[in-house]
């Protein structure tokens, strides 16, 4: 054994203990004050499952004075057995995370969960819902989350568009769907999972939009590092671009664990249209940090309910992951 190989052993044993005793100081700072439900107990599960799906206009039966929209104005048309659909889905599926977009509101969500799947341990629900629009974007979870951070007040860029004055535009009508929230998966384990749905559409302003958003993200990603370099990142939810858009790009590009990885890079895994799928701008992108938990091969789009359901329920298929519960 060479002296160099021999040092870095040293090392490596040597610092080990100082480094995983940093971490657990980082980890306790990040919870303090925080505790688990008097009556959650954890699974004891040594790999833990998420799931995100656009499903697609999901509104609840109530016409809300404050939303304009004919979908939403006539919820019931509009749904016809689709809850169902969905229920049945979430059951098979079975993740233990849960972020679902364009779906109006999490009340929703929590009252067809507790009432039809109460078995199913699902104890933690959040949003950041439009003030008057319903394509929100919403978590449901099984283990426990933490500080949610919402986004739907901040304006971000749109680089390279400017007004019809000349002045550089900028925008915050969407940005209540991107969020973050601490989830603690176990007394060892954490990350922090940005659940998002970025501005649609093909053209350069929206394309720019984007952009802006992703900046954000990144610059949420950053100030989330100063307080703990090893953090866990996780970015999900309809990004509306595609694995080699100069968007995912931006998202893959970066310092140590603000550079996302893509999994499904180079792979034929899609996810739009749910009819004939031929591309995929649904996504689940771990930081380099969380990567190395994701465990090979889970991540992709299950069968969790038959062609012509999917059709109906969604024009998106949902996408699903597993990770370690445990750094590696």
């Amino acid at each position: 054994m060479s002296n160099l190989i021999r040092l870095t052993v040293f090392l490596f044993f040597f610092y080990s203990p100082f480094i995983s005793s940093a971490q657990k100081a980082v980890e306790d700072f990040k919870r303090k004050g925080i505790v688990k439900p008097f009556d959650y107990k954890e699974s004891g599960k040594t790999n833990f499952k998420v799931l995100t799906w656009n499903v697609e206009h999901f509104v609840d039966y109530t016409d809300n004075p404050y939303i304009d929209h004919p979908r939403e104005d006539m919820p019931l048309e509009a749904m016809n057995g689709r809850p169902e659909l969905l229920l049945r889905a979430l059951q098979t599926a079975n993740a233990d995370i849960v972020v679902l977009q364009e779906f109006e509101n999490v009340a929703f969500l929590q009252a067809l969960v507790e009432d039809n799947l109460p078995d199913m341990g699902y104890k933690f629900f959040a949003a950041a819902e439009s003030n008057d629009w319903y394509q929100n974007v919403v978590i449901m979870s099984k283990v426990p989350l933490g500080v949610f951070y919402q986004y739907g007040q901040v304006t971000t860029p749109v680089p390279g568009i400017t007004t019809d004055a000349g002045v550089a535009e900028t925008q915050n009508k969407i940005n209540t769907r991107m969020w973050a929230v601490d989830v603690f998966v176990n007394d060892n384990y954490s990350f922090v999972l940005f659940g998002a749905h970025l501005k649609a559409g093909r053209s350069e302003r929206d394309i720019a939009m984007r952009k802006g958003q992703i900046t954000f993200l990144k610059g949420q990603m950053e100030r989330f590092l100063r307080e703990n370099p090893t953090s866990n990142f996780l970015l999900m939810g309809d990004l509306n671009c595609e694995p080699d858009s100069e968007e995912i790009k931006m998202l893959l590009s970066g310092p140590e664990g603000v550079a996302l990885v893509d999994p499904l890079a180079s792979t034929d895994v899609y996810t739009h249209p749910s009819s004939m799928p031929n591309r995929r701008i649904d996504h689940i992108l771990p930081n380099q940090h969380m990567a190395k938990e994701l465990i090979k091969w889970s991540i992709t789009s299950p069968s969790i309910l038959n062609a012509a359901e999917l059709v109906k329920l969604s024009d998106h298929l949902p996408l699903v992951a597993e990770f370690y519960s445990v750094d590696k």
